[in-house]
């Protein structure tokens, strides 16, 4: 009887084990190490160190707006 519960426990073993190797195997073959793309920049987009134009939009500044509208 124990030799035969050696040889369930080898098998058993050898199953998660392989079972293991693959799903480490299929997560490393899933990465992917090619080098990505360069985005092409949009037309419209600033260069580098030109100034943008923007609207400040933060709270305080549109409570400063809405009291302003309402006088």
């Amino acid at each position: 009887m124990n030799h035969y519960l050696v040889f369930v426990y080898g098998v058993c073993f050898s199953l998660i084990a392989g079972a293991a190797f693959a799903m480490m195997w299929a997560n490393i073959m899933s990465l992917d190490m090619k080098p990505k793309p360069v985005r092409q920049k949009h037309p419209e987009a600033p260069n580098e160190g030109e100034e943008v134009m923007y609207i400040d939009l933060n709270r305080e500044r549109l409570e400063e707006l809405y009291i302003q509208d309402k006088d």
